[in-house]
């Protein structure tokens, strides 16, 4: 089950706020990041299918 199951976000749609782990385990969260250019980048962990 994914973090925003059954969440479905059309073009134009704001995020939903929601905060995670950066690459250094320091939690990020989007609302800490208004007003900024955001880019997310996800992907499988290493030996995991997708």
């Amino acid at each position: 089950m994914g973090l925003f199951s059954g969440t479905t976000l059309k073009r134009g749609d704001a995020a939903p706020l929601f905060t995670l782990k950066d690459q250094n385990g320091r939690k990020v969260s989007l609302a800490s990041l208004k007003g900024k250019r955001v880019v997310l980048y996800f992907f499988p962990r290493a030996d995991t299918p997708g």
